[in-house]
């Protein structure tokens, strides 16, 4: 699976769960980004990544994601 492959699954995931249609992300998006990114919303938006890619992240693995891109890195690897 290729980043041009992940992120419109991506954008669709971000949207749901902040409920705006007028996200967009990119490899560069970071929670700073997103106004109502916070740690609950952070909470929600890797399980519904997780449930969208077929794949559970590791503990260290989401806490060492800095950007989108950290996440579609590991997406690209395991995701289906």
């Amino acid at each position: 699976m290729n980043t041009n492959e992940i992120i419109p699954r991506l954008n669709e995931v971000f949207r749901d769960v902040f409920d705006d249609r007028t996200i967009s992300v990119s490899e560069r998006t970071t929670a700073d980004d997103i106004e109502d990114w916070d740690s609950l919303a952070h909470i929600n938006l890797v399980a519904a990544v997780e449930n969208e890619f077929g794949l559970r992240f590791k503990m260290r693995e989401v806490s060492s994601m800095k950007n989108v891109g950290d996440m579609i890195n590991i997406i690209s690897e395991r995701g289906r």
